[in-house]
């Protein structure tokens, strides 16, 4: 299926909006160390729509420039995470009616290689963590977009289909290669072939969601694991680590092992470094700096 949002720029909606201190279509808020964007059209259960795409990504970029950002967590306002694709749009783009859409200016980081430039693959190219909070249903489009985020919470409301058999379409967006990473080739056919929902319980079961979760917990997790890691860790270091792990999915353990002694050296050189040692033999909570500013 020819990919229906554009790579190139930020679209002409971005372009009305200045500084994009607000949006329509989703809540952007952040509370140091945390960042959360939250699908914000819960009459549609957070259907997908072109300019949603557009503000979420403009959301992301902002996360990423903010250094009071440590963590990014996406869910979902009222009982759905996103019910994928607009049924507008869907409807458009089989009757062959839906015009070029304007494009959208994608996250992360693009040195990190072209792997790393699809629409939702990019979400593994932003150096900070991201956890989708998976409050409600998600369906079609929207199971690439939790797979590219780093961690996946669910609660125990919450559901997840592929979908695509049953609409004469495939495994778009990288799910054919990210889904079996997590829970393997023969639970990833299962799971495309059929469209069937499964649960937020076997989700976790599968290794498909790491944190099973009441749902009046789910946010309160998500917020808590972020700022753990703000107390904790490096922010840099996380940085380094994500890239590392991404990018040496498609290496030999050679390679892996080379290039980790090089960053190991880089990393001796840096402030964190001494700090975290400075740090441990002090018996106090490290104080690293942020990414971005």
């Amino acid at each position: 299926m020819p990919n229906p949002i554009g790579r190139a720029e930020p679209c002409a909606y971005l372009a009305t909006l200045g500084p994009m201190s607000t949006y329509e279509q989703i809540i952007y808020s952040v509370a140091d160390p945390v960042a959360t964007i939250s699908l914000n059209r819960p009459h549609a259960l957070n259907a997908w729509t072109d300019q949603m795409a557009a503000e979420v990504f403009d959301a992301l970029r902002r996360a990423t420039d903010d250094p009071a950002v440590v963590g990014i967590v996406i869910t979902g306002e009222g009982r759905g995470f996103c019910a994928g694709a607009d049924l507008k749009m869907l409807s458009g783009i089989s009757a062959g009616k839906r015009g070029e859409p304007e494009p959208v200016k994608l996250a992360g980081d693009a040195a990190w290689g072209d792997d790393f430039r699809g629409l939702y693959t990019s979400l593994l190219s932003v150096p900070k963590p991201i956890i989708a909070a998976i409050n409600g249903a998600v369906a079609g489009m929207a199971v690439p977009l939790v797979l590219s985020c780093d961690l996946r919470f669910i609660s125990t409301a919450g559901k997840i289909t592929m979908a695509f058999s049953q609409r004469g379409l495939i495994g778009e967006w990288g799910s054919s290669w990210l889904l079996p990473k997590l829970v393997g080739p023969s639970k990833a056919l299962d799971i495309m072939l059929s469209s069937r929902l499964v649960g937020g319980a076997e989700a976790f079961q599968m290794g498909l969601a790491d944190r099973l979760l009441e749902p009046a917990e789910l946010l309160p997790a998500a917020t808590a694991y972020i700022t753990d890691l703000a107390e904790k860790c490096s922010p840099t270091s996380m940085a380094i680590m994500k890239r590392q792990v991404y990018q040496q999915l498609h290496e030999g353990l050679g390679a892996a092992e080379r290039e980790a002694a090089t960053l190991m050296r880089e990393s001796f050189g840096r402030p964190d470094f001494a700090e975290g040692v400075s740090s441990f033999l002090e018996r106090r909570p490290p104080q690293f700096g942020r990414i971005g500013g």
